[in-house]
């Protein structure tokens, strides 16, 4: 009996030693095929099949390296592997196709294995990348990104596709998304919150109100943030409710900030004491509530404390409030001429261009900003186009089709990108 039990180890460790090389022989092979680019494609397909995960995840990363739309369909069949390093391969690899360059900055490229459990150097997603509203993602992929979501081979792969949804801006994958809600997996919870934000369907908010009392800050604050940048304003009161019990002063001001977005005349007499707060965030979250709320007999103090004001979060979200309660002249030092020129800062361009696309709704406003269209820097060129592209009207076309032909570079990209959003919404 010990000589059979020996013979069959053996003959185990033999079979294994054969799959392994000829495993190896299979990637080398992919990686000849991979060099032909796209013509290669169908002769990689059949090896996502293969028994090895080895073979299968070089075929995952030739696909990826190919990047032409022929990859599509095989990486959206790679999802659905088993396996969890080959799962996020590729929903980094759909990911790529329409934002060229995300993978250098994804985390496949970290990916460590010992045996079936990966280790990856997770980054926090603190960025704002997603596509603009005219790039069309095949409805396939984000179903595909939607089912790993909801149940991915392990919690880090259905956080990694959770991100994808959102830089795709893939709306389909919302219930997957909300689901992926009650994970009870942090790093999961706040990518799909992130997700949620990026799409930005506001009949998502109120599902979201549980998490604004969760017992962990950074989820806590993420959904208190998604909330605002949601507008769900039927999630108010807890929201309040997160504010009076705010166990930190990042939930504060996070509270604070949500319930700036949420434009409730209840809440004047919560954000007039802040505008003086010794916390330049409290000051801002108050200044923008009182703005968005618009009683003018609030414009008084919010000028006052503008003229003093020395941080620029502050000052940027003071002068959205003053333009917002009707301070709209363009001369020097004025607040919307004030928040063009902030454009200029690296640190804070895209507070100012947010508040600007926001301002620019009024038609007030936006004619303002026309009728000083020229005589600005690259910067502030480039950042009225994109306000331009998301609050403009038909009338902005002409505007964004001059800056198209720029002869500097850099504005005349800028210009063909945000002219093809402004086509988009006014078509």
């Amino acid at each position: 009996m010990p000589f059979r039990i020996a013979a069959l180890l053996a003959a185990a460790v033999l079979l294994s030693a054969q799959t392994s090389t000829e495993g190896k022989q299979k990637v080398r092979q992919i990686k000849e095929l991979a060099r032909k680019g796209a013509e290669a494609i169908p002769q990689l397909d059949p090896f996502l099949a293969d028994p090895e995960w080895e073979v299968r995840g070089e075929a995952v990363r030739s696909l990826v390296e190919i990047g032409t739309r022929g990859s599509i369909d095989p990486l959206v069949k790679a999802t659905r592997d088993d396996d969890a390093e080959i799962q996020i391969r590729a929903t980094e690899g759909l990911v790529n196709f329409y934002v060229p360059g995300y993978v250098k900055s994804g985390i496949s490229g970290s990916i460590r294995r010992m045996g079936n459990t990966i280790q990856t150097k997770w980054i926090d997603s603190t960025d704002t990348t997603a596509i603009e509203s005219y790039v069309e993602v095949r409805p396939e992929v984000i179903e595909a990104l939607g089912r790993l979501v909801r149940g991915g081979a392990s919690l880090i792969g259905r956080a990694t596709a959770a991100r994808a949804v959102g830089v795709l801006r893939g709306k389909a994958a919302v219930p997957d998304l909300l689901d992926a809600l009650r994970s009870k997996d942090d790093r999961l919870m706040i990518e799909s919150l992130i997700a949620l934000q990026k799409i930005g369907d506001g009949s998502a908010g109120p599902r979201v109100a549980f998490l604004v009392r969760d017992l962990e800050e950074r989820v806590q604050v993420t959904a208190l943030e998604t909330v605002g940048l949601l507008r769900a304003t039927e999630v108010a009161p807890e929201v309040r409710e997160a504010l009076e019990r705010a166990r930190t002063p990042k939930v504060r001001q996070a509270a604070l900030s949500a319930l700036s977005m949420l434009p409730d005349p209840a809440n004047r007499q919560i954000f007039l004491p802040n505008l003086s707060d010794r916390e330049d965030g409290v000051r801002a979250a108050a200044a923008e509530g009182l703005g968005r709320i618009g009683n003018p007999e609030d414009k008084p103090a919010i000028q006052a404390i503008y003229d003093n004001e020395r941080s620029a979060r502050s000052k940027t979200a003071q002068a959205f409030a003053l333009v917002a309660l009707g301070s709209i002249d363009y001369e020097s030092f004025s607040p919307l001429r004030y928040l063009v020129q902030t454009l200029n800062s690296r640190s804070w361009r895209g507070v100012a261009q947010a508040f600007l696309i926001e301002a620019a709704r009024d038609e007030r406003v936006r004619r303002k900003l026309l009728e000083n269209w020229n005589g600005h820097t690259k910067d502030e060129r480039i950042g009225m186009g994109w306000v331009l592209a998301y609050s403009g009207s038909k009338e902005s076309l002409q505007y964004l089709e001059a800056m198209s032909q720029d002869q500097e570079t850099a504005i005349s990209q800028e210009g063909i990108r945000a002219l093809r959003t402004l086509r988009g919404r006014v078509r």
